[in-house]
């Protein structure tokens, strides 16, 4: 399983990447794994300030929906337009191209409740 240990996990399969003020979210590539074939994803909270834990948008795989949910607070910047015509990124390289969303966050503290790639991989394999 692969998770770089320069990224922060949620126990809900989300990383973070911080780049100043601005957070990178994606889902794992256990998350990808599980799900299968992603076939849809559908983002509709750009511009929308959410909590963490609140849901940001809907992945759809041959098999299951998912909800993806918000690692940590702030405001839906940027979603990524090259998983609206390709959603199999998110399969493929679920770490770069196949970001989901870029958040202003409210409060950089949260990112210090995340999880070490070392702490996630132990909850990804149970």
């Amino acid at each position: 399983m692969n998770t770089p240990s320069n990224l922060k996990y949620s126990k809900d399969h989300e990383w973070v990447r911080v780049e100043g003020d601005i957070a990178v979210i994606g889902i794992t590539d256990f998350a990808q794994s599980q799900l299968g074939d992603i076939v849809f994803v559908d983002i509709q909270t750009e511009g929308e300030t959410l909590s963490a834990g609140d849901v940001f948008g809907a992945i759809e795989a041959v098999k299951t929906v998912s909800d993806a949910l918000m690692p940590l607070s702030g405001e839906v910047v940027e979603v990524n337009p090259a998983i609206e015509g390709a959603p199999d990124l998110v399969n493929k390289d679920p770490y770069g191209e196949g970001w989901m969303i870029k958040v202003k966050m409210s409060n950089a503290a949260e990112v210090d409740e995340l999880m070490s790639a070392d702490d996630y991989a132990k909850i990804a394999v149970e």
